[in-house]
């Protein structure tokens, strides 16, 4: 599976412009959650994934968001359902969610309900990017059982080779740098590890990172 097209679809430009529009958020709030929020959203996902107790309904939930139509993102968050996606974020931080949006919101800056709502905007997208990657992966399985297994297989394997804690503070230091430059001029903004940041942090910026955090 594919974590950096993952990560650069979810917080690229096309979608933190749409999440602003769904939630009344600004684009660089978006991005600050987005950022403080990745690591966690990617971990939940995972632990639903590999746990017995989920992974059925977790494989079965993937599935029925890769249908959903992604080619537009605009018309994607035109009709972002914010209630499913409070849902998603419920099932994969559990009984950690307001701990973690809490912190979320303390790391970009805005309310707990602003991130919260972000949160919930960008669920949806997150479980359909997952969820074609991994039904073409499994479409040569025949059984729930077996399409289950191979789910948990690549979901494990998604993150064997990232830091997640690493990614967590680079992109968030990435967001606020980009931030910072926007308040004052595209020739201060930073730059980190190769990464150009001065037009933003955009996918190509986000694969950047996570590019340089691959062990």
């Amino acid at each position: 599976m594919d974590l950096m097209s993952i990560m650069g679809a979810l917080m690229g430009s096309p979608s933190t412009s749409g999440i602003s529009q769904a939630t009344g958020a600004s684009t660089n709030d978006v991005t600050s959650i987005l950022a403080s929020a990745l690591p966690s959203l990617l971990s939940g996902a995972n632990r639903q994934a590999t746990q017995t107790s989920t992974a059925t309904s977790f494989a079965k939930a993937l599935s029925s968001h890769a249908q959903d139509d992604t080619s537009n993102l605009a018309a994607f968050y035109n009709n972002v359902d914010l209630n499913d996606g409070a849902k998603i974020i419920q099932h994969l931080f559990g009984n950690q969610t307001n701990s973690i949006t809490r912190s979320v919101a303390s790391q970009a800056g805005v309310t707990q309900k602003q991130a919260l709502s972000v949160l919930s905007a960008a669920a949806p997208l997150l479980m359909s990017l997952i969820g074609k990657q991994t039904t073409a992966q499994t479409k040569t399985a025949t059984t729930q059982k077996a399409k289950t297994a191979q789910t948990t297989s690549l979901m494990s394997s998604l993150l064997s080779n990232v830091d997640l804690g690493s990614l967590a503070g680079s992109l968030l230091s990435g967001a606020i740098s980009t931030n910072t430059a926007k308040t004052t001029t595209r020739s201060t903004a930073k730059k980190s590890g190769g990464v150009d940041l001065s037009d933003g942090l955009d996918a190509g910026d986000v694969i950047g990172i996570l590019g340089n955090l691959i062990k």
